[in-house]
C-alpha cells in the first residue's frame, strides 16, 4: 500500500472514529434531555395535582363554612327577666337554651346557658357557646375579679358599648379549661356578665354582642 492510500485510510478511520463519538455524545444527550424532560414533567405534574387537590379543599372548606353560617339562620331572640333589666340579644337558631338559676322562681342570679344542638350538665370546666349571668354584684367589683389575671397577662382588658351603655370586654385564658371573651356591663344595680368559653365561638359571640339590648 501507498503512502497516498495510507494517508487517505488514516484520515479515513480519523474522520469514522470522530462521528461516532459524535453520534455517541448526541445519542448520550437525548437520553439525558429525555430523562431531565419526564424529571420536569413528573415535577410539574405533581404541583399542578397538588395546586388542585389545595383549590378543591379550599373551595369545600368555604362551602361549608357558607352553609354552616346560614344554617344558623335566621337567628333566635333571647329574652331575660324582666326585673333584671330584660336583657335581649340574638343568637343562631342552632343553640340550644338552659336556664339554670331562673330568679323569678329562686331569686339571687340569673343564669343561662347556650350551646349548639343541646347543653352539657352546668359545670365551671365545660365550655359552653354562651354563659349568661346577672348577679347581684357591684360592677367594679366583677371587673376587679379579673384584676390578676390581666395583671399576669392571662387575660386582656379593653372597653366596650352596647344599647349606648359603656362596658368592658376581657379576652384571653379565664382558667386552664376556658379561653374565650367576656363583656360585662352595668344594669341597674346588678352586673351582667356574656362570656364564650372558646375561640371556635368567638365569631357567633361577636356577632351576638351586637343585638345586645338592656332596660336601665
Amino acid at each position: 500500500m501507498s503512502n497516498t492510500e495510507c494517508g487517505f485510510v488514516d484520515k479515513r478511520v480519523i474522520v469514522i472514529v470522530l462521528l461516532s463519538i459524535l453520534s455517541a455524545a448526541a445519542i448520550g444527550f437525548g437520553i439525558w434531555s429525555f430523562l431531565n424532560y419526564n424529571d420536569q414533567k413528573t415535577n410539574v405534574d405533581g404541583k399542578i395535582d397538588e395546586a388542585v387537590a389545595i383549590a378543591k379543599k379550599t373551595q369545600a372548606d368555604s362551602l361549608e363554612a357558607k352553609f354552616l353560617a346560614r344554617d344558623k339562620e335566621p337567628n333566635r331572640e333571647f329574652v331575660g327577666p324582666d326585673d333584671y333589666g330584660r336583657l335581649v340579644f340574638n343568637y343562631p337558631k342552632t343553640w340550644s337554651v338552659y336556664v339554670n338559676k331562673d330568679i323569678t322562681t329562686q331569686g339571687g342570679a340569673y343564669e343561662a346557658y347556650l350551646n349548639p344542638v343541646s347543653v352539657p350538665a352546668v359545670s365551671n370546666k365545660t365550655q359552653y357557646s354562651l354563659r349568661v349571668l346577672i348577679e347581684e354584684k357591684e360592677y367594679d367589683k366583677v371587673i376587679a375579679s379579673y384584676a390578676a389575671l390581666v395583671k399576669k397577662g392571662d387575660l386582656r382588658s379593653s372597653a366596650t358599648s352596647a344599647n349606648g351603655v359603656n362596658g368592658t370586654r376581657i379576652d384571653g385564658s379565664f382558667s386552664k379549661d376556658i379561653r374565650g371573651s367576656a363583656v360585662i356591663y352595668k344594669i341597674r344595680d346588678k352586673t351582667l356578665t356574656l362570656r364564650t368559653d372558646a375561640d371556635t365561638f368567638k365569631p357567633d359571640f361577636d356577632a351576638l354582642i351586637t343585638t345586645i339590648k338592656f332596660n336601665q
